[in-house]
């Protein structure tokens, strides 16, 4: 059995001591060897009358057992005459539990101002001027532990208890500051959530209930957070019938509403379209700290000015079943060793093939509206939509799970005639910020022409680059399935255009077309096993037009040319001829192959 946890030298006061919770915290700090400031008024749980036979009950009981007690009897709105009887007898103080508590229920519209006053005097004010008085003290010594009496109540609310629930949940704000100012002078201040048979909670509760709700189950929680050996600081500890928990306030991710630092105004129509987002606690984590609140804001703020942000932003969330599955899609098989490491995710040197991170942006377009808000008509869906351009670039290793947040918008819009060519861009991060990869798409949407935009890029779209004028340095071929497009779209695009022959002929097709994303999975495949010994570590950018369709069940061939660490390539349809992917390259940090 670990060694028992003793106060010996340490003075603990406890206010409303007299009964229920606080009589145990008395009892069992004084059975552990610390000197007890036993505070109790003696009024009743509506906050009436005094007298002295409560607390003094219980010091009796505390030398009876040995320890060392003595009684105080000032109202803890009066703290600094409460922590007088401590310094006069003990000279010191070291923990304080502010327990002490009335009730005066009554429902909103009942509420008197005397009801709101009296509860809010004892619960919050009571424990402040208490708090307030024994700081001097702690800080000098450089040693504190401060408990805050919360309630169910205050956390989650309950009718006909107004001003108790404000009280209560004042008390959370009143522990968080307290625990932040003291931190630096070893003084910790947590927040005990109760709920125990109690002269205040008997004829509220069930007899059931009432019944195993007994207050000495919570104490031994209440001693530990007062030990010198517990290090939270600032915790929400919720404890019942031998049970305890710890509650956090949590923040959701949220989503930004503006689109650079210099637009002041957004539109409630606008924060209608994302509430969802707004309101998305997927990924919340706790905040326990005004500085790590303010933190992220203040993170948004510097990227909206540099220009990282705005735009619609979307989650992200992937793990080694889905790298599975989609090098699957792109062709991976375990009938070549050197694909195992896509395939199988105990594999020493398990890894995504780099164009998985397509995905992530391609989610965050397929679920919102972006291309077509882009466009004067709106006219964009997936029956009159297809992928042009794909540029992709990594920036810091990838991880085989997680969850992403990428942010997207329209970086250019040109006029074609025939129709629009929308230009996105879009950068994914991790949880700790960092940037993973960047993406850019060109769509190009069919029938969106002729609203007098402009025919050219502007700078920084992303241009192909024609192959070299010359045979190809080397050439690999690749068969696809006739269940290619089905098998790949579970990946996550499931454009009906991949699958379903009435959607295909809708969109100008004989048959549902392979994705041309699933035709750069095979075509980086062949860039990677010739010039990166297959490794995908060595992979840093590409680059690719969609030039023709390819039926699933045809087979591509890649051309690829070497120049310096660019490889070129082209990737042709080998039953027609007509090239589905050409202006291609691959940027490697390192080229690994011999020609």
């Amino acid at each position: 059995m670990s060694e028992q946890l003793r106060y010996d030298g340490r003075v603990a006061v406890v206010t409303g001591a007299g009964a229920g919770l606080g009589r145990e915290y008395a009892l069992l700090f004084g059975s552990r060897g610390a000197k007890v400031v036993v505070n109790d008024l003696g009024g009743s749980f509506q906050g009436e009358g005094a007298s002295k036979r409560a607390a003094d009950v219980v010091v009796d009981e505390i030398r009876a057992r040995g320890g060392t007690a003595v009684a105080d009897y000032n109202s803890v709105v009066d703290g600094a005459k409460v922590i007088e009887t401590a310094i006069k007898n003990f000279g010191r103080v070291d923990i304080l539990v502010n327990n002490a508590g009335i009730l005066r229920d009554r429902s909103i519209a009942k509420t008197t101002d005397q009801d709101w006053d009296l509860v809010h005097a004892v619960h919050l004010k009571g424990s402040f001027k208490c708090t307030q008085a024994a700081w001097p003290y702690m800080r000098k010594q450089n040693y504190g532990r401060i408990i805050m009496t919360s309630s169910n109540s205050g956390m989650y609310g309950n009718f006909g208890q107004a001003n108790y629930s404000a009280a209560k949940m004042g008390l959370v704000g009143l522990a968080n500051t307290v625990a932040i100012e003291g931190q630096k002078n070893n003084i910790h201040c947590n927040v005990i959530i109760p709920t125990a048979a109690s002269r205040m909670t008997e004829g509220i509760l069930p007899d059931i209930l009432f019944n195993e709700l007994k207050p000495h189950l919570i104490a031994p929680v209440v001693a530990y957070l007062c030990h010198e050996s517990c290090e939270n600081n600032g915790s929400y500890i919720e404890s019942a019938a031998g049970w305890a928990t710890k509650l956090q306030i949590v923040r959701g991710k949220g989503t930004v509403l503006r689109t650079s630092i210099d637009e002041k105004t957004i539109s409630p129509e606008y924060v209608k379209s994302v509430w969802s987002k707004v309101t998305d606690m997927a990924d919340a984590e706790p905040v326990v700290e005004i500085a790590r609140a303010s933190g992220y804001l203040l993170e948004v703020l510097e990227n909206l000015k540099e220009g990282k942000l705005g735009g619609i932003e979307d989650t992200f969330k992937y793990n080694s079943k889905d790298l599975i599955l989609y090098a699957l899609g792109i062709g991976a098989t375990v009938k070549n060793g050197n694909d195992l490491k896509y395939l199988y995710e105990n594999h020493p040197e398990f890894s995504a093939i780099p164009t998985y991170f397509v995905m992530p942006a391609l989610m965050l377009s397929l679920t919102s509206n972006l291309v077509a808000n882009a466009l004067p008509s709106g006219n964009a869906h997936l029956s009159n939509i297809l992928h042009g351009e794909q540029y992709l670039e990594i920036f810091d290793d990838l991880p085989t799970s997680g969850t992403l947040t990428t942010v997207g918008k329209v970086f250019d819009v040109m006029d074609k005639g025939s129709g629009a060519l929308v230009v996105t861009n879009s950068d994914t991060y991790d949880k700790k910020g960092r940037l993973l990869v960047k993406n850019q798409s060109s769509i190009f949407v069919l029938g969106a022409g002729k609203f007098g935009g402009k025919k050219s890029p502007i700078a920084g779209v992303v241009p192909i680059v024609p192959a070299p004028k010359r045979n190809p340095d080397s050439t690999i071929h690749y068969k696809t399935s006739e269940d290619q497009a089905a098998l790949y779209r579970l990946s996550g695009d499931l454009n009906p255009l991949h699958i379903d022959s009435d959607f295909a002929a809708v969109a100008g097709f004989n048959t549902p077309i392979l994705h041309g994303l699933c035709s750069l999975g095979f075509s980086i495949r062949a860039v990677l096993a010739q010039y990166a010994s297959n490794n995908p570590v060595l992979f840093k950018a590409v680059k690719v037009r969609f030039s023709a369709p390819v039926i699933p069940g045809q087979t591509l061939r890649i051309d690829m040319w070497k120049e310096a660490k660019r490889i070129h390539f082209t990737t042709t349809v080998v039953e027609t001829g007509k090239e589905a992917i050409s202006g291609g390259y691959v940027d490697l940090k390192d080229t690994s192959a011999k020609l």
